[in-house]
């Protein structure tokens, strides 16, 4: 049994993951998203730094991130910071060909690093933007799905703004130690948010995030 094998069995024990996800995640190896020296822990539930001051989440966490967005076939993601591509390459498969997965970095360095890494599993649905991703990216909203993977002091407005009636926004608010997984999900002109666990993720740098 593979490593990758591995952690998805513990995942599903744990509850964080369904079928799709699970299936989403085999065709993902994360060994393929951590720096070498790693690599003995590509598959332990913990995060890595990625560099940059920057780290690839836990899988429990890119599990249950994904499990909870509810990324559909054809859907339209947004994603707000790249990282080293891991999240994007499982969002992709989620919304497969006939989706798209756009993401949003502020790091050159970093947009590099996860369109190298996305590019090994002839992923084609991804495409990468640089840019303060408190903003959004407002040329291609509205968006189905919307998933912010650094910490914001609050729910950036412009984000709301781009997702589509009945749209599902995820995003980790707090102070920059601590903070809620919030589930926003958007109706009419109101938003319904509900707390789904405490994370600690890096700061959401930009304009309506961290300064």
């Amino acid at each position: 049994m593979s490593g990758n094998e591995e952690m998805i069995e513990l995942l599903f024990s744990h509850g964080y993951v369904d079928e799709r996800v699970a299936e989403a995640m085999r065709k993902v190896p994360r060994e393929l998203f951590i720096p070498e020296e790693y690599g003995r822990s590509a598959y332990a539930d913990t995060p890595l730094p990625i560099g940059l001051g920057q780290t690839i989440s836990a899988p429990s966490i890119v599990a249950f991130m994904s499990k909870s967005l509810d990324v559909q076939e054809g859907m339209k993601v947004l994603e707000i910071g790249s990282g080293s591509g891991y999240q994007a390459a499982i969002l992709a498969e989620l919304a497969g060909n006939s989706g798209v997965v756009y993401t949003v970095e502020r790091i050159p360095q970093l947009i590099q690093l996860a369109k190298t890494n996305v590019e090994k599993l002839s992923l084609t649905n991804v495409k990468f933007v640089e840019g303060d991703g408190t903003k959004g990216y407002a040329q291609e909203s509205p968006y189905d799905r919307i998933i912010v993977t650094a910490a914001s002091p609050s729910i950036p407005q412009p984000l709301v703004d781009q997702l589509k009636e009945g749209g599902k926004l995820l995003i980790p608010v707090g102070s920059r130690m601590f903070q809620d997984l919030q589930l926003v999900v958007k109706v009419g002109k109101e938003v319904e948010i509900s707390n789904l666990m405490p994370v600690v993720f890096v700061p959401l740098i930009g304009e309506f995030g961290y300064k």
